[in-house]
This record gives structure tokens, C-alpha cells and sequence, in this order.
């Protein structure tokens, strides 16, 4: 169970899905108001910012990093940028006035053609303003509408009420709740799960922009 606010606990270069060929490569992207780019190590300081931060750590897989951690990870998600072939991942820095205040990552699962899932992590302190939301957004519309991907997927722990918000801000369908299904952090948690479909319903982005997640 890959929390929605954290990274695949798997290694997306193993996935085996059988994916289209015009796959989501069209990086970096911009919105209104963001920039949402390949992730370098140069972003570890700016990770380490707010993942290092007990109040974001309590619903990923992994404690609050360190400074070693933090190059780690950097140096481990720079370059994917690829759906259609290997890594068959994409991790993206998200900037707001060229300050890093969150990552996403989207990833093929090889369960089914097409289908992916998705993770995001966000600076609280950018918190309250549509950033997520609108940077979530954008990623949702550039791999569903332009890249390979049929299925979408969103996995968080339950007591994430943000990350649920979130999802549901974007369209996303609840399908269920797995009771006890994930033991992180010395206790058994229960996990939501969301998905989406090009046939659902997405908000228009200038609804998307003026939620507050």
C-alpha cells in the first residue's frame, strides 16, 4: 500500500505492463502558477525541508529524513521521467516562485495494461492556496489525456484526510477501504483507495485552482 502522500514502496523499473507508445514525456510542464519538472540532486535540501518534518512523515512508509536520506532519494528519482519505457515512472519537482514545495510521483503498476498509480508530497507550509491541487491536476490531465495511462490509481492511509480531500477534488472515485491491510510505524492501518477513468468527471482547472488543498 503506497501511502498518497509518500513513494512507491516497489521498484517501478520491475513493473511488466504492456503500455501505449505515446506515454506522458512532455516534461517540464507549467501551469498558471507552478513549475513541475524532473527532480535533480540538487533538490535534496529542498526535500529533506519537509520531509524531514514529523507532521508529513506520519502517514508515509518512511521516518523523517535526514540529510543523507534526503541526497539519497534525490540521486534515486533523478531522470524518470518516462512512462512507456524504463524507469516506466515519473517523478517531478513541483516549484512555486522557484521554491520547491512538493513532489509527485506517477508509476506504471504492470497489474493491468495501462493502469498507474500516483503519490504526492506537499510542503504544509504551501499549504491552503490550490497548489496541490492544481499541481496534482495538471500531472492527472497530462498522463490520463496525453501518456499511456487507462487506469489511474491513488492508495493513502486512511486517517490521511488531506490526501483523500484531495482526490476526490480531482475527480478521483473512492472504490474501498482495506481494513488492517498495512502494518507502518508499529500498528496495523487501514487504506483507502481511489481511482480515476478518461470516462469520469474532472473539474474544470479554474475549479481545481480555487480549492484550498
Amino acid at each position: 500500500m503506497p501511502p498518497t502522500d509518500g513513494v512507491e514502496p516497489t521498484d517501478p523499473t520491475r513493473a511488466s505492463g504492456d503500455v501505449p507508445a505515446d506515454a506522458a514525456t512532455d516534461w517540464p510542464l507549467r501551469t498558471d502558477r507552478l513549475l513541475l519538472r524532473g527532480i535533480s540532486p540538487a533538490d535534496a535540501p529542498a526535500l529533506q525541508r519537509y520531509y524531514a518534518r514529523a507532521d508529513v512523515a506520519r502517514y508515509l512508509l518512511d521516518d523523517p529524513w535526514d540529510a543523507d536520506r534526503a541526497r539519497a532519494e534525490a540521486e534515486r528519482r533523478t531522470g524518470r521521467l518516462r512512462l512507456d519505457g524504463p524507469p516506466r515512472a515519473v517523478n517531478l519537482a513541483v516549484e512555486h516562485e522557484g521554491t520547491v514545495i512538493g513532489d509527485i510521483a506517477v508509476w506504471m503498476t504492470g497489474r493491468q495494461r495501462g493502469e498507474a498509480e500516483i503519490s504526492w508530497v506537499f510542503d504544509p507550509d504551501s499549504g491552503g492556496r490550490g497548489l496541490a491541487t492544481d499541481a496534482v491536476a495538471a500531472v492527472v490531465t497530462q498522463v490520463m489525456d496525453h501518456g499511456p495511462v487507462r487506469r489511474l490509481v491513488a492508495r493513502m492511509d486512511a486517517r490521511n484526510t488531506r490526501s483523500a480531500r484531495l482526490a476526490a477534488r480531482l475527480g478521483m472515485v473512492r472504490e474501498g477501504r482495506h481494513r488492517a491491510d498495512w502494518w507502518i510505524k508499529g500498528e496495523w492501518t487501514d487504506t483507502l483507495v481511489f481511482a480515476l477513468l478518461p470516462t469520469d468527471p474532472r473539474p474544470r482547472r479554474s475549479e481545481t485552482e480555487r480549492s484550498t488543498g
